[in-house]
């Protein structure tokens, strides 16, 4: 029960309604003008300019509003606005009343932090981060969010025994089929994995049923495809991708074809009428859940990933991938050889 409220707490926390936003706003007259302003660019999806004024109406509340706060953070992270995005999370540690609140703000702090240190690759913001993260453990030590950070952390530090510790603790403590837990296992069975860069974890059900989780896949090549029935060149490039399905059928190798329509009837006739049976999913714009976490702004784009989860290739527009596909394809078979010559 205690890891259902901190979770929901991070939940509202991570991923703020407008509502939600709103409630905790300024109490300055000048800042709440300055606020709705914020919210109604969010509306327009102007975060950029949504994030000034976020910046703005705190400043002008004293550093005292929690939604300006989570705004800076939440969009500062989004248009990697290191600066302000810390800056918000320090004044919600300065801000934060009891444990799991205190925990709370310090994780993000680090979440903030970790994602700029990924970019850099600077071992002091992974320093950083593991300090926070441990700040945030100290406050609640059983938050299983920066417990998979901290591990994280210190295995971009090349503590890797530390770090192992902490991924085991994560998978005792989270149920079967979480993310989190899934993407930790991995950890534990290559720790080397959790300083690769790694393709996002997920987890969807397809148009045929089929459930489909990132971490479910070691031991196969993925293509991910993102289009759209509305875009040209996505489907200039239809004959190619099908090509690909038949060429590797058989072989270790899934093909995940997201949509970012808006208009699922739409989407639904047209894999129908142009015979799209692979696997076909729909996000339901560039807003989705998967099209976010893979931060797809243009289309067509094409993700590649290895058979440890490791993302190979990256291509926007109808690059050739096969020659890359073919070397992953031939050492997934050779892998699977192997594993089966052992057991």
């Amino acid at each position: 029960m205690r890891y259902a409220k901190i979770l929901l707490v991070l939940i509202c926390f991570a991923t703020p309604a407008l509502s939600q936003e709103a409630s905790e706003g300024p109490t300055d007259a000048k800042a709440q003008a300055t606020y709705k302003k914020a919210l109604a660019h969010l509306q327009k999806h102007e975060t950029l300019a949504a994030l000034d004024d976020f910046k703005k109406a705190d400043k002008q509340d004293g550093g005292h509003c929690s939604g300006c706060q989570k705004g800076m953070v939440k969009y500062g992270i989004e248009l990697q606005e290191w600066k302000t995005a810390q800056a918000g999370a320090e004044e919600l540690i300065a801000e934060a009343q009891g444990d799991k609140y205190i925990a709370v703000a310090h994780y993000q702090l680090g979440v903030v932090i970790m994602k700029e240190a990924l970019l850099k690759n600077k071992q002091e913001l992974f320093a950083r981060a593991h300090d926070e993260m441990s700040k945030a453990l100290t406050a609640y030590a059983n938050f299983p969010g920066a417990i998979f950070g901290d591990g994280k952390a210190l295995a971009h530090l090349n503590r890797d025994e530390e770090a192992k510790k902490r991924f085991e603790l994560v998978v005792k403590i989270l149920p079967e089929g979480d993310l989190d837990r899934q993407r930790a296992l991995r950890y534990l069975a290559k720790p080397e994995l959790a300083r690769a860069r790694m393709a996002p974890p997920f987890s969807v059900v397809t148009t045929d049923g089929q459930h489909i989780s990132m971490d479910d896949l070691t031991g196969k090549v993925v293509l991910i495809d993102f289009w759209a029935t509305w875009c040209g060149p996505c489907k200039a490039a239809l004959p190619h991708m099908r090509d690909i399905v038949k060429k590797f059928q058989g072989q270790p190798l899934l093909v995940l074809s997201v949509s970012v329509d808006d208009d699922e009837a739409k989407w639904r006739k047209f894999i129908a009428e142009n015979g799209m049976t692979w696997s076909q999913y729909f996000d339901g714009g560039f807003t989705g859940p998967i099209a976010r976490i893979f931060a797809v702004h243009a289309i067509p784009q094409t993700f590649t990933i290895d058979v440890d989860g490791v993302l190979q290739d990256q291509h926007i527009g109808d690059a050739s991938i096969e020659s890359k596909l073919k070397k992953l394809v031939a050492q997934a078979q050779e892998l699977g050889g192997a594993n089966k010559t052992m057991q």
